[in-house]
């Protein structure tokens, strides 16, 4: 969670809500029912509604992972990771559940072993001290499409993050 304090002025919430060009996510957490969790992204805005749900915001080109799962009295109802992109304004944009306006999807996994798969990616990227929400859309890309198609998705390395680092330093 980041600090009000420590983000530029610009990206700080106002009196009024979310500084502009914020993308909106609601998270809602009832345990064993409704949980709307983000995994990973940083956050430059939240405001708490109750005791359940709270709205966090994304600047944008920030990448996150919004997770949702809720289950009734037979089970789980659903089970589903979205990686998404935060848009600029006036750029176009995939509408999503939750998510205002919306953004791009880089990954979409339903059901829970493609959901648990894409999280046991995560977490090896996490393993890595990378943070995944600097890893490139291009990656997620992959991840989504390797996923949907039942094949295993290329691990990313350091070697793989120094090599985008270095090439998103000499880019236009």
């Amino acid at each position: 969670m980041t600090h009000r304090a420590s983000l530029p002025l610009s990206m700080r919430p106002t009196v009024d809500g979310p500084p502009p060009a914020t993308t909106l996510v609601e998270l809602t957490w009832r345990e064993k029912r409704i949980e709307y969790w983000i995994r990973f992204g940083l956050q430059t805005y939240e405001q708490i509604l109750d005791r359940h749900r709270r709205i966090v915001g994304f600047a944008p080109e920030t990448l996150f992972a919004f997770v949702r799962w809720a289950a009734n009295d037979y089970g789980t109802v659903l089970s589903r990771i979205d990686i998404v992109r935060a848009i600029t304004p006036g750029e176009p944009f995939q509408t999503l559940p939750f998510v205002r306006p919306g953004g791009e999807i880089l990954l979409r996994a339903e059901g829970w072993p493609k959901v648990a798969r894409v999280l046991e990616h995560i977490d090896t990227i996490d393993a890595l001290d990378i943070d995944p929400g600097a890893v490139p859309a291009d990656h997620w890309r992959h991840v989504h499409h390797c996923i949907a198609t039942g094949a295993e998705p290329r691990a990313y390395t350091v070697e793989r993050h120094g090599a985008w680092l270095k090439r998103r330093s000499v880019a236009p």
